[in-house]
């Protein structure tokens, strides 16, 4: 710098001003970027980074007619960048400098040149200037901006879809209409804002948290009650507590019961339970408890008592359907293979036009069925499946005009159906009971159904195998003795080489047991035993003397195996008894308790 002299400095186009040659391009940028009424800097503020100001209401000569109208373009652009900064590519920087170094200038080229600055020529600054002057937007700034709706619904937001589509109002809940239809008992309870205690039962993604919503966004509206909402996998009995004195401060202050939603009650143990009693009882909140367990063994007897059990059904792939028409329509997303692809969600869809070259996107009505189909009734799972083919595919769909979600794209997404099995849950008990039933009433295909069903929702094969051998005495039993050697050959077998190789032996076990004689006679003449046992009065009647052992001389004496009768040493059948003489002559393949 100190080495510089005066004719050395370059003079600025824009403002006249002489710079250093090392000071010239800052000045530039800032002078380029200040306002209309002339440039305002001085020497001092060079020395700092320039000001970020609206760059096209800048870049336009001051006094030039189409001042306004750029400014207007540019306040109608800035609003769509704002929204739209994150989706920006290195292109539209590009296109930003590019416009930058266009910029005319004040004075003559040839002073520019011979000052050694580069400047446009004046056929480049009429051809900047007109594009300012068009009415069409330049697709440099506005072909990247611009997204289709469907796109900013899916990205722009920190939810899934299952919770953004999550229903307000009993109309637009789907699926449940034996429990909360026209004429139910619970509805016309919610419409008169009587709400009881419940117990909400039914498989992941059935609608138990939608419907605790539903009562309480009613509630809320109507403001005869207050809404908490927690969840038994995070909270602690002393924050139960809490919420318990809340709600009677509410109710004696305010005259406002307290909703409590428990989700997962199942997680609270017993005496965790417990703590809602006296209060559910006398009414300080009205406890509405949701789990995919059977509560008559996780919950407490007492506060089942309390309550009304809710049993909410799997989801049919009709109301999937309902559910996920509603979310495509929601999205703006266009189906294509129905009568009505034509006009399904141009309400919620931007017009094409506006969008120019951008893509839109629909889905097959064949990929709507098939996530309905595999979703197995889980709604949750079939919304957030949705998202995820929709967004795997516009974020491949590359520079395509339309993007188009098939039934392969969701598949790929949902690689196989999701089986609804717990190992130690209500799932495990009804499968295990289904294969019995199906086997004694040898129906083959119904048994390999139920053991499929079981062994791919991750059942022990051990189990299973445990299960044939039972089967193979109880139900078959004397109609085919070599069925209990099948069954435990078939547990051996299983031990041996494990899952999945074991599951054709099982398969093959329960097909044999299936297709095998049935006889239960040994299986109801030891339950009469038993029976017989169990409801004799008094003492268990003595062994016969006849019949008991004589191992010492004393025992003998006393008359142990006396007048005994060994069976092999005589060539007919011999006369001898064998009961008690308290029961002599019971037969118990015919007895029944009564005969007692």
């Amino acid at each position: 710098m100190a080495s510089e002299t005066v004719s050395d400095w370059v003079q600025c186009p824009v403002c006249s001003s002489d710079f250093a040659p090392s000071e010239i391009n800052a000045h530039l940028d800032r002078c380029l970027l200040s306002t209309d009424d002339g440039p305002t800097l001085t020497t001092e503020d060079e020395t700092g980074p320039p000001n970020k100001k609206s760059r096209i209401s800048c870049e336009i000569v001051p006094g030039s007619p189409d001042v306004n109208k750029a400014n207007t373009s540019t306040s109608s652009r800035s609003k769509g960048s704002s929204v739209f900064s994150m989706f920006q590519t290195n292109k539209i920087m590009v296109s930003s400098q590019s416009e930058r170094n266009a910029f005319p200038s004040n004075k003559p080229s040839a002073e520019a040149v011979s000052n050694g600055i580069k400047r446009n020529s004046p056929n480049d600054r009429e051809k900047y200037m007109g594009r300012l002057k068009s009415d069409s937007p330049s697709p440099a700034m506005n072909g990247p901006l611009k997204m289709p709706s469907t796109i900013l619904a899916l990205q722009n937001t920190d939810k899934p879809l299952a919770e953004k589509m999550r229903p307000n109002t009993l109309e637009e809940y789907f699926g449940q209409n034996k429990v909360v239809g026209e004429h139910t008992l619970l509805r016309s309870l919610l419409d008169s804002q009587e709400i009881p205690s419940l117990i909400l039962w039914g498989p992941p993604g059935c609608g138990k948290t939608t419907l605790a919503h539903i009562i309480a966004s009613s509630s809320k509206k109507k403001g005869t009650a207050r809404f908490v909402k927690l969840s038994a996998t995070s909270t602690s009995t002393s924050e139960v507590r809490e919420v318990i004195k809340q709600a009677q401060n509410e109710l004696r202050l305010c005259k406002r019961k307290t909703i409590l939603f428990i989700d997962e009650i199942h997680r609270f143990n017993k005496s965790q339970q417990d703590t809602f009693l006296p209060h559910v009882e006398c009414g300080t909140v009205t406890l509405i408890g949701a789990t995919t367990e059977n509560p008559s063994f996780q919950v407490n007897a007492a506060l089942l008592s309390r309550c009304r059990v809710l049993v909410l059904e799997k989801l049919s792939v009709e109301a999937m359907g309902w559910i996920l028409r509603r979310a495509v329509a929601s999205l703006g997303i266009g189906v294509l293979g129905r009568d009505d692809s034509q006009v399904a969600g141009q309400d919620e869809r931007q017009d094409s036009a506006q969008l120019g070259s951008q893509p839109e996107v629909y889905i097959e009505q064949t990929a709507l069925d098939t996530i309905a189909h595999l979703c197995d009734g889980d709604a949750r799972s079939g919304l957030n499946g949705l998202q995820l083919a929709v967004q795997a595919r516009v974020g491949t769909g590359g520079g395509l005009r339309a993007v188009v979600v098939r039934e392969e794209h969701v598949k790929e997404g949902l690689q196989r159906s999701h089986i609804l099995y717990d190992r130690a849950g209500e799932e495990h008990y009804n499968c295990i009971s289904a294969l019995h039933k199906s086997m004694r009433g040898s129906h083959e295909s119904a048994s390999l159904y139920w053991l499929g069903r079981m062994l791919e929702g991750g059942e022990d094969p051990l189990y299973v195998a445990r299960r044939l051998v039972r089967f193979a005495s109880e139900d078959v039993g004397l109609a085919d003795p070599s069925a209990l050697p099948q069954a435990v050959a078939a547990f051996q077998a299983c031990h041996f080489i494990g899952m999945p190789e074991c599951e054709v032996i099982l398969a093959q076990c329960a097909v044999y047991l299936a297709r095998a004689p049935k006889s239960v006679e040994i299986y109801k003449a030891y339950n009469n035993v038993k029976a017989c046992l169990r409801n004799h009065k008094g003492p268990l009647p003595s062994v016969p003397l006849h019949l008991r052992n004589a191992s010492t001389r004393l025992m003998k004496e006393l008359g142990y195996a006396k007048d005994y009768k060994y069976n092999p040493a005589f060539s007919a059948p011999v006369e001898q008894d064998y009961l008690p003489q308290e029961l002599q002559g019971t037969d118990f393949f015919t007895w029944t308790p009564a005969d007692l």
